[in-house]
């Protein structure tokens, strides 16, 4: 899923590690973990605020 590919490549790109990005956004790192390896997608509901921290738009994560 092209999502998960896009959180790592962003957050990558940011230079964020799993820690620091689930610790802005209030989650544990191995759920960031879990979102990058697809084992579960983040609720629609953290779209926005990864999108914001990671500074991109929310469509940037479906776009291939």
């Amino acid at each position: 899923m092209i999502v998960a590919e896009k959180i790592k490549e962003y957050r990558r790109n940011n230079h964020l590690t799993q820690e620091e990005f689930g610790r802005l956004l209030g989650v544990s790192p191995q759920a960031i973990s879990k979102w990058e390896r697809e084992e579960c997608y983040p609720d629609i509901t953290f779209l926005p605020s990864i999108a914001e921290l990671l500074k991109c738009s929310v469509n940037d994560f479906f776009i291939t």
